[in-house]
Order: structure tokens, then C-alpha cells, then sequence
């Protein structure tokens, strides 16, 4: 198994790694109609821009060194950045509209995929979400991966957000092993092979991502899950 063989558990990034179509808050999205279906009794043009100023503010902050390990929630965001006044069952669905939005699909081969590398290492998930996990627990649940996954880092939970070495070692942590056991994959040199590298773990790209710092860089999950 060549790199693998001294390892015990795969670390994987979920967006691009084995979730697709997340993040749609494109210009052309009206978020009021997932909104309008959980009963929010804002207009349309509210809904669009109070969800278009979180991202804005989130998007912003994102990159920036000095959120690192104290990147703001949603709910945070919805009382710095919308200057609607809202209450708690208002707001309350304005984060699960974002969640919704924000929130991809697991195609069936990449579950397939995930079972495969189950039967040989242990599985951990190092992922950076902005809303609530509970959206993407039940996404797991349903789709049958859930049980899958030995550990897990959402930074929805915390505040620390990759390229923080933190998660990972979070993560190793609850896992028992000791680092050189631990191998992340992701498709983001700044944020997996980064962290990664950070927190003194090896790294493999995939989604066409490729460095010379990473172990081995694969087409997608899929053909990782065939190399081994």
C-alpha cells in the first residue's frame, strides 16, 4: 500500500472531498423559497438580503488570520450583520435557510467509496461549516455514513477554522494514535494540505489540487478508494 501502509486513519475534508454542490448563495439564489417552506414570515427581498449580508460578512472574515480560531457563527453574524431586528423563531430559520443553502449532497459512489475505506482505516472528518452541524448530522444519518466516522471536527462547534492545526489535532486526539498514523485528505492546499502540515500530518490532494508538499495527490476520493 506504499504511503498507506503505516496509516490508521484517514482525516477527510467533506466539501469537494466527498460532498458536492454546496455553497449556494450565487447571486441568482432566492433563498426565500426553502424559507418561505419552514414558515418564515419575512418578504422575499428581506430573506435575499439578510442571507446575502452573513455570507458577505463570513466570506470576509473567512480568510483572515485573526478569525482563525475564533470565527464568528451564523447567529453571530445575523446579530452584526443584518440591521433587521429579528426574534428568535425568525432567526432561528434564517440559520437553517443558510444551513440548507450552505449545505451540499454525498453522491452514492462517494458513500460507496467511504464504506471501502472503513474496511481497511479508521474514519475522521475535519470539516469547516458556518451554520449548525445538526443539518449536516442528519444528512450523514440518512445517507449511512454517519456511523461511519470515529471522530469529527465541525468548526461550527469551536470557532477554529482550517488552516489551524487545531481541528486535526482535535481530531488525532480523540482518535488515540499518534500523528504519523493520521492521514488528511482534502482538495485545498491552503486549508487541508496547510493544516495538515501544520499539525505535523501527512497530506493527500484530491479534486486536482497538487503541491510538492503533499504525499500523493488522486483524481477524487473515488480513485484514492481504488489505490488502496
Amino acid at each position: 500500500m506504499g504511503v498507506f501502509s503505516d496509516k490508521k486513519a484517514l482525516l477527510l475534508d467533506m466539501n469537494s472531498t466527498f460532498m458536492f454542490g454546496e455553497d449556494r448563495f450565487g447571486i441568482s439564489e432566492d433563498f426565500s423559497k426553502y424559507y418561505h417552506q419552514i414558515g418564515g414570515g419575512l418578504s422575499r427581498n428581506e430573506v435575499n438580503t439578510i442571507i446575502r449580508s452573513i455570507y458577505a460578512h463570513l466570506s470576509e472574515r473567512y480568510p483572515d488570520e485573526a478569525y482563525r480560531h475564533n470565527f464568528p457563527s451564523v447567529k453571530n453574524a445575523v446579530k452584526n450583520a443584518v440591521t433587521h431586528r429579528l426574534n428568535d423563531d425568525e432567526t432561528s430559520k434564517i440559520i437553517d435557510t443558510f444551513a440548507f443553502h450552505e449545505m451540499g449532497y454525498i453522491p452514492d459512489e462517494y458513500i460507496e467509496a467511504l464504506h471501502k475505506l472503513k474496511k481497511t482505516f479508521q474514519l475522521a472528518v475535519v470539516i469547516d461549516i458556518w451554520a449548525p452541524k445538526s443539518t449536516w448530522l442528519k444528512l450523514f444519518e440518512e445517507s449511512g455514513v454517519a456511523i461511519l466516522f470515529s471522530a469529527a471536527s465541525f468548526s461550527s462547534d469551536h470557532g477554529m477554522v482550517k488552516p489551524s492545526p487545531k481541528p486535526f489535532e482535535l481530531v488525532i486526539a480523540q482518535l488515540g494514535i499518534r500523528k504519523e498514523q493520521g492521514l488528511v485528505i482534502g482538495d485545498s492546499v491552503r486549508r487541508d494540505l496547510g493544516g495538515a502540515k501544520a499539525a505535523g500530518l501527512d497530506c493527500i490532494l484530491v479534486g486536482g489540487a497538487a503541491h510538492p508538499h503533499a504525499v500523493g495527490c488522486y483524481e477524487n476520493l473515488l480513485a484514492l478508494s481504488y489505490a488502496i
